[in-house]
């Protein structure tokens, strides 16, 4: 008798593995200059501050205990205090909840906030990472597109004019992944107000807000409704091993996220969250730290963008990187980067091709370039290499 395998979910029809992830085994070679991930730098990660922290925070054996499912209490203190001061507004510490990572609060909140066909608004291009949740929730998404102000918040006025309700509108507000843009203060209270009007949540996910070069970002948008939910994480400050996310929103929301967080994985790691307390709430130490992590991806930023600026002339066109962690490029020439992809990592360089973020354009002409794992160096011979793939590569490829 032959056996017969038990089928699994309908929720997996469809859904594909991240292009990102993929790519990434692919760049795994040691002659290969990786411009496709999304990483922090590990060279600049505060191993021995976190060591001393790790150390005072295993001197009590409660540490390696189960914690409360909406995070341990004295990190949700600091963080509580650190998002009233960004906000400028008291930030209760019931409305503070700390997730493994802030990707692990999209995909609760995406439970809590999603019937299955529920129109969820996004970037385009957009964050891989929000398309797995949205798309594995069986939600309805349209895209509204992005230029240099961040989103195109007019034409998301007219999608309410035509009468489509959002349950909610997914913005990654600050430094863009990928797109590289920060959303203007105007557009932010535009937002936060067509919220506050037609009543839909707005998801501000802002893990590179501290990442900024020059200046810091606007006033996050939910500075001004109290329909925006907050995401932000220590992943990109830090270390994503601490997986340490949080989430602000209203304690309805945090409830409703403890329930379905109790059962995914009952809690948090206390260990993580005792460390985490310890680095954030070190504000001298901590803003020495993030001072250097700045200055040292905008050298490494301004060198990918000149670079390319300089090999490629008006055949691509950059975005400015302002911070955060990638650089959004677009051929004019009309070259296809899912085709110029093979020729690229021949000549030993990757990057990830724009389509790998499409929603409704397919940005056949675009890639991402992240500029955070190389110093600058190696950055101008990554550019280097694509330009010899670019000029070998057949026309237009």
């Amino acid at each position: 008798m032959s056996a017969i395998t038990p089928p699994l979910s309908r929720r997996l029809d469809g859904l594909q593995s991240s292009a990102i992830r993929d790519l990434l085994k692919l760049t795994a070679r040691a002659d290969i200059i990786s411009l496709a991930g999304g990483l922090p730098d590990a060279e600049l990660m505060p191993r021995d501050r976190i060591a001393a922290a790790a150390e005072a925070a295993l001197a009590d054996r409660s540490v390696l205990q189960y914690t409360e499912s909406p995070g341990w209490g004295p990190l949700r203190e600091v963080l509580a205090a650190r998002e009233s001061a960004r906000l400028g507004r008291p930030v209760p510490v019931e409305e503070v909840f700390v997730t493994h990572g802030s990707q692990q609060a999209l995909s609760l909140l995406a439970e809590v906030l999603l019937d299955p066909g529920a129109l969820v608004v996004v970037e385009d291009p957009a964050y891989v990472g929000a398309l797995q949740v949205f798309r594995a929730a069986g939600a309805r998404i349209v895209a509204v597109p992005l230029d240099g102000e961040g989103m195109r918040v007019d034409v998301l006025r007219e999608l309410l004019a035509a009468g489509e309700r959002p349950a909610f509108v997914h913005t990654v507000s600050n430094f863009h992944n990928p797109g590289g843009v920060t959303m203007s203060a105007q557009r932010r209270m535009e937002l936060a107000e067509l919220a506050t009007a037609h009543g839909f949540w707005v998801i501000e996910d802002d893990p590179y807000g501290e990442l900024w070069f020059d200046k810091p970002a606007p006033a996050p948008v939910a500075t001004y409704s109290p329909n925006v939910i907050r995401l932000s994480s220590a992943s990109k400050i830090l270390a994503p091993s601490l997986r340490v996310g949080w989430m602000v929103a209203s304690t309805q929301v945090c409830r409703a996220v403890e329930l379905l967080k109790q059962g995914a994985d009952l809690c948090g790691s206390a260990l993580t969250q005792q460390i985490a307390a310890d680095l954030l709430s070190d504000t001298d130490w901590l803003a020495a730290h993030v001072d250097s992590v700045r200055t040292t991806y905008g050298e490494r930023a301004r060198a990918l963008v000149g670079a390319v600026r300089t090999r490629f002339g008006d055949r691509i066109a950059t975005t400015d990187a302002t911070g955060g962690m990638f650089v959004w490029a677009d051929f004019t020439d009309g070259t296809d980067t899912q085709a110029l992809l093979p020729h690229a990592l021949d000549a030993g360089v990757a990057y990830v091709p724009g389509s790998a973020f499409a929603v409704t354009t397919d940005y056949t002409h675009s890639m991402r370039l992240c500029f955070t794992t190389s110093d600058t160096t190696v950055l101008e011979e990554a550019v280097a290499r694509l330009a010899k793939a670019h000029a070998a590569a057949p026309a237009r490829v």
